[in-house]
């Protein structure tokens, strides 16, 4: 096996030093109570809980809400440990301290195999890994929401969060008493001594116990939750019902002013000459602003007035004489060549290789094919929009966004203050889906508002803008090969793909204090084709990392979304073949993947997968473990005049403890409909550097009345939880592809398959 090193470091005293640093304890995330700004009435315990003096429980909240549930999942974790009602807990955004950063994200972005993690025995060089990444992304504290980490990474530090304030609740009133503290149980969040009959509720013992160290403290055991497993109400969903949830579309305040945004049409491109008189002669009008590149962006201009219509109609009035990007306008269909050229003949960093590969290809039938997928917007309800105020050195930002504190320090940059004087409130999010991890529309409002004397100004991009100046999920290219035996069972396996890395350019634009190109090996781009637990014996995964131009994201499931497509798609062509069912043909090549064979075998179950399908329908079948999570899909599929229709689709998921099943099963199908989108209709084209979709008309979304029946199956775990926001869109792509093939006996490599 070929294996690559990085060395940190350049001398040996660098190393020494590193390798010490590395083997110290990880810092702690529980954080002073100092850190959190108690109201009246209220005591700070620690950095993420405080006690109201009516006895509820405010828990710090560095996650963003953008339907996932992550506002009720994580009070759910405080809530079992504190034995307080679900009901009793509220939420307050975190501030900017590091303990509040995403670990668990930075973590699962090592590209280490899920197989090699499994079965690793003792603390090998995974968990070693893990270890180092860890304890470096503890010290950098990055607050973001993204990559299916917010259960996951709260799951340790906040249920100690909890246990530890219940540890001192329990032990003032143990100091109080004279009571031991062996004899004191609490319920609803009233602390109670049989013996005694004293109680008191956590509000009457909260000052008290700010000053108790809470000794030793220890999580509940599995078989006392009383919350976590279960179905659990959503906390945001009442004020989303009546209309007092406030997104960033609702932000209002006394003398705001709103602006709209007209970027150069041909991505990378700029204004040249501008004549903004007929919008300026507009009543209502009040200036016109030229808005730099920032953050990736493509420059343009901005319109503030009175109300965002009137801002929409004079923005489109200004005269400009756009100008292309310098390096040439961006053709879609060229970069689909130039890719297909990369992977001919391209030198691809290799995430994966084991077995003899050469030497397989040499004696055995060959089977190769190619798949693409192409560029996909987001296309989030709520488009990009940002509130801000610039006034007497300070800065407020009111922003729907998954990374408040590059947002605070993008803002900071722009305005030319320091990020202390920057003061961020993060608002419910309309959808995020990876394009809110970015900071550019925050830099242009900020930019905006500088020029508008101290007035809040709200930024809102018109759904055309948000389509054609988006982050796209990349254009990939992959070329699978594998050899077979006699008997139609594969010896090995090479998949070499293409396309551009998302985190190096998400890093040079959106982390100031990086100056110079970011290049090394990105997991994303081979993520979902290097980790498949499928035992070929001979195995080479590599990619070959592009820059094309075009400005490209995260977008829902990153990697995985196409590169599933790509893989599965190419394991049923490899079933077929063999003459083998598709569901025996994978169940073969999971002998040492046994979480994977569950899962697959609960889904074919529950879709009824040995029985005929209906008439007119075809099933297929997909497997797919992204996000700590393993998802297979059974779907449903017909077609018609109109093109494929997905009657219903099976979800089985192994996503390790469920903290709410009822959340589980909506985040299902919530992939399905978000992902059938993209299956059936998803692709931006791009010609003469413009992108040519501009609303849903031309970029149109699944609607109800093509919604399929989605089914959820949970597989039983005690492992810490995986993801579930994401999991559920990989799968979807190839299970429809493969349907289709089962239906019509063609195969198609391309997507979309809308129009098949």
């Amino acid at each position: 096996m070929r294996r690559r090193t990085w060395l940190l470091g350049g001398t040996a005293a660098a190393g020494a030093l590193l390798v010490g640093w590395g083997v110290l304890p990880q810092r702690s995330r529980m954080g002073a109570a100092a850190l959190l700004k108690a109201a009246k009435g209220e005591i700070a315990l620690n950095g993420w809980i405080k006690i109201a003096e009516d006895g509820s429980v405010v828990l710090a909240m560095p996650r963003s809400e953008m339907g996932q549930g992550v506002h009720t999942a994580l009070p759910m974790l405080a809530a079992e440990e504190l034995d307080v009602p679900l009901t009793s807990v509220r939420i307050e955004q975190a501030g900017p301290d590091t303990i509040y950063g995403n670990v668990a994200m930075l973590v699962a972005s090592l590209p280490i195999h899920p197989l090699d993690e499994e079965h690793e025995d003792g603390f090998g060089r995974v968990k070693a890994s893990r270890w180092v990444v860890g304890k470096v992304a503890r010290e950098l504290g990055i607050n973001a929401t993204g990559g299916s980490s917010s259960v996951s990474d709260a799951w340790e530090v906040v249920r100690m969060a909890a246990a530890t304030a219940r540890a001192s609740l329990l032990g003032a009133a143990s100091l109080q008493w004279k009571q031991p503290i062996e004899e004191l149980t609490v319920v609803d969040g009233v602390v109670k001594h049989a013996g005694s009959a004293k109680s008191a509720t956590y509000g009457e013992l909260a000052r008290f116990a700010a000053a108790t160290p809470p000794g030793t403290v220890t999580l509940k055991s599995r078989k006392d939750w009383k919350l976590i497993g279960r179905p659990a109400p959503r906390l945001d969903i009442p004020a989303k019902t009546d209309g007092s949830a406030r997104f960033g579309l609702d932000v209002r305040l006394p003398g705001m002013r709103f602006a709209a945004l007209r970027l150069c049409p041909m991505l990378g491109g700029s204004p040249g000459r501008i004549d903004p008189a007929a919008a300026l002669a507009m009543p209502g009008v009040e200036r016109v602003v030229q808005i730099p590149a920032y953050a990736g962006s493509t420059a343009g201009i901005a319109v503030v007035a009175n109300s965002t219509w009137l801002a929409r109609r004079a923005v489109d009035a200004v005269h400009v004489e756009w100008q292309a990007r310098p390096g040439g306008n961006l053709d879609s269909e060229r970069i689909a060549q130039e890719l297909t050229a990369s992977v001919k003949d391209g030198s691809g960093f290799r995430f994966h290789e084991r077995g003899d590969l050469d030497a397989a290809e040499k004696s055995a039938r060959v089977i190769e094919s190619w798949y693409s997928a192409p560029y996909l917007a987001h296309a989030t309800l709520e488009p990009m929009n940002c509130t801000a105020q610039v006034q007497d050195g300070r800065v407020q930002v009111w922003a729907p966004t998954q990374v408040p504190e590059m947002c605070r320090a993008m803002a900071a940059r722009v305005a030319g203050v320091p990020p202390a004087a920057v003061e961020m409130h993060v608002t419910l999010l309309g959808g995020g889906f990876g394009r809110r991890l970015e900071v550019d529309y925050v830099a242009q409002a900020v930019r905006v508002a500088m020029d508008c004397g101290g007035a809040p100004v709200q930024l809102v991009w018109s759904r055309e803008e948000d389509t054609r100046h988006d982050f796209y999920r990349p254009m990939h290219v992959a070329r699978l090969r594998a050899t077979v035996d006699a008997a139609g069972q594969p010896l090995s396996l090479h998949i070499k793909s293409a396309g551009d890395a998302i985190s190096p350019r998400w890093m040079e634009r959106g982390i100031p204090a990086l100056t110079g190109p970011v290049d090394l090996p990105d997991k994303t781009t081979s993520e979902g084709l290097f980790d498949q637990p499928y035992g070929v014996p001979a195995q080479r995964m590599e990619h070959v990392a592009t820059r094309m131009g075009v400005p490209v994201g995260f977008w829902r499931s990153v990697g995985h979304s196409h590169n599933a497509f790509f893989s599965e798609s190419f394991i049923d062509e490899l079933a077929v073949a063999g003459k083998a069912d598709p569901l025996e043909f994978r169940r073969k090549l999971l002998g040492k993947a046994p979480r994977y064979l569950a899962v697959l075998d609960l889904a074919a179950e529950k879709a009824g997968w040995k029985s005929p399908a209906p008439a007119g329908r075809a099933r297929g079948l997909a497997l797919h473990e992204s996000f700590g999570s393993i998802v297979a899909q059974v779907a449903e599929v017909s077609l018609g005049p109109a093109g494929p229709r997905v009657h219903r689709v099976v979800c089985a998921i192994d996503c390790g403890t469920v903290v709410n099943p009822g959340i589980v099963a909506q985040q299902m199908e919530s992939s399905v409909v978000f992902g059938l989108t993209a299956v059936l209709h998803g692709r931006i084209d791009i010609h003469n550097g413009v992108v040519r979709q501009g609303n849903f008309a031309d970029y149109p979304m699944v609607r109800m009345a093509s919604t399929p029946q989605v089914e959820t199956w949970i597989v039983p775990s005690e492992r810490p939880p995986g993801g579930v926001g994401e999991p559920g869109v990989p799968p979807l792509a190839p299970a429809v592809a493969n349907a289709l093939f089962a239906l019509t006996g063609e195969r198609h490599r391309k997507l979309p398959l809308g129009s098949v």
